[in-house]
């Protein structure tokens, strides 16, 4: 598997970021939507990364730079036809990395708080991630889950 820095251009992760978003419009209210389109992805402060392997796309991630060495995990998703492969745990193993490169001492992040993001909750979980309380811009919301890691 290769993870890269990818600048949200091609076809193929186009469609996986509809995907994602379509997904989070299925399962949450929209005002609890927190996920991000393509444009805000391209934001200066976006560190994104897509994985891939023989040619296709695996998944992807992001990490928003918040300030005071604080970061944000955005847009994880998995590929639906490779889901449970690991994709999903050497993304976040390189965001965690990557993160520790680049001098942050904190990760953040919002997830979702019904059935289908239980998974993400977990593997979160795994790699040492907390329930915490609303962080940057988020206020408490029955539809998310706020989880931190020091790094």
């Amino acid at each position: 598997m290769e993870i890269r820095i990818d600048n949200l251009t091609g076809t193929e992760i186009i469609a996986l970021i509809s995907e994602h978003l379509q997904s989070m419009f299925e399962q949450s209210p929209p005002e609890s939507v927190h996920a991000l389109d393509l444009d805000k992805l391209r934001s200066p402060e976006i560190t994104f990364w897509s994985a891939w392997e023989h040619g296709e796309l695996l998944g992807c991630g992001a990490l928003k730079d918040l300030g005071d060495h604080h970061g944000e995990i955005k847009s994880m998703r998995t590929s639906g036809r490779h889901l449970r492969k690991g994709v999903a745990s050497a993304m976040l193993a390189h965001i965690l990395k990557e993160a520790v490169q680049q001098g942050y001492v904190r990760l953040s992040l919002e997830t979702g708080s019904t059935e289908g993001f239980e998974a993400a909750r977990k593997l979160y979980e795994r790699f040492g991630f907390e329930a915490c309380s609303p962080f940057a811009d988020y206020i408490e919301d029955p539809y998310s889950v706020f989880m931190t890691k020091a790094l």
